[in-house]
């Protein structure tokens, strides 16, 4: 009865036909069986291909291979699919199958809505309003998570992913369970198994058509045969030593690692060794959409030598950058690379221009901004620089501020790297503040100019649900979406027509735990110590919440929808672990530390029980390392004290 005709022939168009019939099929259960053929010339059936093949306009796109423009046009026995680009043809699938009623809530098969009902036409034209759309790798990661997350990218709108360092230690960090040791054994996956599941990631990516950025830390060192990912037995390489940053008189590793150390950026043979690396190590990765070329992952920590003072870092950075440039040009390279205003290079350039701005691609990378706010009603002075003695941005208003000062020496794109699955879901015991940060940063990002965003963060940042990481997808594909109508979109296919109670009883534990109060917030001005024994009832009030909750839970405990079914017992978990939290932070609310450690302690294991039944869902690692991170501030000995200056 159906058939899927391939307009044209690439590997992202044969996935997205397969998408297609497999969704199709699993709405209609009785159409039969839907055959897909590669037929340039078909007129009937549902025909996939690119806007150019249809002679459709795309005017409106700047650049086809980045802008994503989605164009449906079918009735109810098929029509036109298409996109300015493959992978969009595949986000035009998906957006078409929404507009069938299709939901993809988190990733995997139980993240799915599929309504069985037959298809309807739709109509449909629309250009992402945010070019880059994607998610970086960080958090303890799961090798079967990042398959299904790669999955899950387009079904929501997001068009990129980033695989951060030639091979990822963040495996480990699941895998070794570093938080979690007393209920699970510790294993090392070996580099060669990461190298090929590196590979695998690869490989999803490109059937997707998803762009695909990589590296970043690491060329700081390791163009020198100083393994970035190594400790500080790499010192022992003395003929490498002499081409790193000099810090209190001596060429050493910054903290000890090799990581967070930076090169002598004046030295002009060591600025050429980089370089040659950089190019020698994209033209062995032209499968790479954007290659970040980043400097170390520390802060105050450059080179303190003569020469080096005589200009900014972001001015070596510069030079480091049109050296680059140079030699992919000679070398017929047109792969594009992303650098970075992070820590110290928030602060622009003085003197040097990027030559060649159509190459690269700015990234500012706010991670001492503050979460609880998007601006604050005052403005933020920016901050003067001063060479390992900067104190940094605390809000994203500043950071942009330096960025417009980043334009006059660069008049390429700007793009951001954003942390809002970094920290703030651990402290977002509702999964709506985020969300609405997401929101309101977007809007803001995009006045300002800026080209879309990467997203660092854990893989698995679904828990209580994936409120956040689907209003990333939605608002930044579309922002014409009232914020409350993403929340009801979401809320809806995920708890049913009685959703609205779901919505109101996580709504409270904003308000008993709001973001302010709970956040580890080494952004802020300010600290708070915890100790606060006027809230410690409303803390302990949480289990009344939950006891309530667990009724709402109960009484739709079972579902039609498999989907809605994993929503609300992930959220009979959360009142578990929303229990725990309220007994630990009762006693620092009191000032009682020895008591607030031992409970810390207790929860940590004791909801480390449940990981393996949700741990596509829930990062316990990364949730509890910022817990942790709360934990150490101790209450003050002047106990009239609540907040304390940072």
């Amino acid at each position: 009865m159906y058939t899927i005709n391939k307009i044209t022939s690439n590997h992202t168009v044969d996935f997205a036909a397969e998408e297609l019939k497999k969704y199709l099929r699993m709405m209609m259960p009785e159409c039969g069986d839907i055959a897909i053929n590669y037929a340039p010339d078909a007129q009937d059936g549902f025909c996939l291909g690119l806007m150019s093949d249809f002679s459709l306009d795309t005017s409106d796109a700047e650049n086809v291979e980045l802008d994503d423009i989605i164009y449906v046009d079918c009735d109810d026995m098929g029509g036109i699919i298409a996109g300015s680009n493959y992978r969009s043809i595949l986000i035009a699938v998906y957006e078409y199958l929404r507009h069938n009623g299709c939901r993809w809530l988190f990733p995997g098969v139980d993240g799915e809505y599929i309504p069985m009902q037959n298809i309807v036409p739709v109509k449909y034209r629309h250009k992402a309003d945010v070019r880059l759309r994607g998610h970086a790798t960080e958090g303890a990661m799961i090798q079967q998570n990042l398959v299904e997350i790669i999955d899950f990218l387009p079904k929501v709108g997001l068009n990129a992913y980033m695989y951060e360092f030639k091979v990822s230690g963040y495996y480990n960090w699941f895998y070794k369970h570093l938080k979690n040791q007393e209920n699970r054994p510790s294993e090392e996956v070996s580099y060669k198994n990461r190298l090929a599941w590196k590979m695998h990631i690869e490989s999803e990516i490109s059937k997707r058509g998803l762009e695909y950025h990589g590296m970043g830390h690491g060329f700081t060192t390791d163009p020198f045969g100083i393994d970035s990912k190594g400790g500080p037995e790499e010192a022992e390489k003395k003929d490498a030593m002499q081409y790193m940053a000099m810090m209190d008189g001596e060429r050493k590793f910054f903290r000890n690692l090799p990581i967070y150390t930076n090169f002598c950026m004046s030295n002009a043979k060591a600025r050429s060794i980089v370089a040659d690396y950089v190019v020698d190590f994209a033209a062995e990765h032209t499968h790479m959409d954007f290659l970040h070329v980043w400097l170390s992952d520390g802060s105050n920590n450059q080179c303190e030598c003569e020469e080096c003072q005589k200009k900014r870092p972001s001015d070596w950075y510069v030079m480091l950058l049109n050296e680059i440039d140079e030699k992919m040009t000679a070398r017929g390279l047109t792969t594009r690379v992303v650098f970075i205003a992070y820590v110290d290079t928030t602060y622009a350039p003085e003197t040097e221009h990027i030559k060649n701005p159509d190459r690269f691609h700015l990234l500012i990378a706010p991670i001492f901004r503050d979460y609880g706010m998007t601006v604050p009603e005052t403005k933020t002075p920016m901050g003067e620089y001063n060479r390992n003695k900067n104190k940094f941005p605390r809000d994203l208003g500043e950071y942009v501020d330096h960025i417009n000062e980043w334009r006059k020496f660069f008049g390429g794109k700007a793009i951001a790297f954003e942390y809002h699955f970094w920290r703030t879901p651990a402290y977002d015991l509702s999964s709506l503040d985020n969300a609405r940060r997401i929101y309101e940063d977007t809007r803001f990002y995009k006045e300002n100019g800026f080209g879309g965003a990467l997203e660092d963060g854990s893989q698995r940042v679904f828990f209580p649900n994936g409120l956040a990481f689907y209003t990333a997808g939605r608002t930044t594909y579309d922002m014409s979406i009232p914020f409350d109508e993403i929340v009801e979109d979401y809320f809806s296919h995920a708890y049913g027509k009685d959703w609205r109670e779901f919505y109101d009883y996580l709504k409270e534990f904003s308000d008993i735990l709001p973001y302010d109060y709970f956040s580890f917030n080494r952004a802020s001005v300010r600290k708070s110590v915890y100790y606060d024994p006027k809230r410690a009832e409303k803390i302990a009030s949480i289990k009344e919440l939950t006891k309530r909750g667990r009724e709402l839970i109960k009484s739709h405990y079972d579902s039609d929808e498999r989907v809605q079914t994993v929503s609300v017992r992930l959220l009979e978990q959360h009142a578990d672990l929303c229990d725990l939290i309220s007994e630990w932070m009762v006693e620092k609310a009191l000032g009682h530390d020895e008591k607030s450690e031992e409970e810390f302690q207790r929860i940590r294991v004791e909801f480390g029980k449940r990981e393996q039944a949700m741990e596509m869902y829930y990062d316990h690692w990364q949730f509890f390392g910022e817990y942790e991170l709360v934990q150490l501030l101790k209450t003050p000995e002047n106990k009239d004290v609540i907040i304390i200056e940072e």
